[in-house]
């Protein structure tokens, strides 16, 4: 039948996963990093997942598609093995995708001070992380833990190098974390939107001293200045041996 219907633009979705949160129905789901359209009959055309994309990859068309079944979906909910298999891993014709989406991206705030070994020998220092995602691929652009945050963008890489990160650059701050070299994105944009959206106090970069790391707080410094905003900005660097240099402005 001929009726409206979502369209996914997977060259803009970033893999967030927060349309498959907000889609109550299970039609969306994560395959290979991008949201899909798992069951069209599990779409019902209202477009909750629309205003929960932050990339704006989300439209509606009118096509021919199948009729949405409300009753396999309610049948579909009922199904505890569907529900536990999720948006990372179901597959057409198998029911809905889990409707908190892929669970690892899903935006949570956690409990500074955790346990980084419990139940271990080893001598518990606490984990000074405050959220989940930390990845900038994952990371929604707007989330409570942004409110009044300190920000820290920091290089994948030196939480490797600097043996003391978190309670040198972590503690009190919200991390995103990425590798300019090897992520196919431009960070610029969507940190733009997290500072121009959000109540962010100030912005700290961490990179690693080579090339490449460069990138990093380039977008981060642009991205400042397409946010309109101005607020403290300092970027650090770490030395492949693992040395804090001087960090500049």
């Amino acid at each position: 039948m001929l009726r409206r219907i979502i369209r996914i633009d997977e060259e803009r979705c970033n893999g967030c996963g927060l349309c498959a949160e907000a889609c109550h129905e299970g039609a969306i789901g994560m395959r290979d990093g991008k949201a899909k359209l798992l069951r069209e009959d599990y779409c019902d055309g209202l477009g909750d997942c629309l205003p929960a994309c932050p990339v704006g990859a989300i439209s509606f068309e009118e096509r021919e598609a199948a009729a949405y079944d409300e009753a396999a979906v309610q049948a579909a909910r009922r199904q505890p093995a569907n529900a536990q298999k999720g948006a990372c891993g179901a597959e057409e014709g198998e029911g809905p995708a889990h409707a908190g989406g892929c669970p690892g991206a899903r935006a949570r705030e956690l409990r500074r001070g955790a346990p980084v070994c419990a139940g271990t020998a080893e001598e518990d220092t606490g984990s000074a992380l405050g959220q989940w995602p930390v990845q900038l691929k994952l990371v929604p652009v707007r989330a409570p833990y942004f409110s009044g945050a300190h920000l820290l963008v920091a290089a994948d890489c030196t939480a490797f190098a600097c043996g003391d990160f978190h309670t040198r650059f972590l503690q009190g701050r919200i991390a995103l974390i990425g590798c300019p070299k090897l992520d196919s994105i431009d960070y610029t944009q969507k940190l733009a939107a997290i500072l121009r959206e959000n109540d962010v106090r100030s912005l700290t970069v961490v990179r690693m001293e080579v090339p490449c790391c460069g990138g990093i707080a380039r977008a981060a410094q642009l991205a400042l200045a397409q946010s309109g905003k101005t607020l403290p900005l300092r970027v650090w660097t770490i030395a492949t041996d693992g040395r804090v240099l001087d960090a500049g402005d």
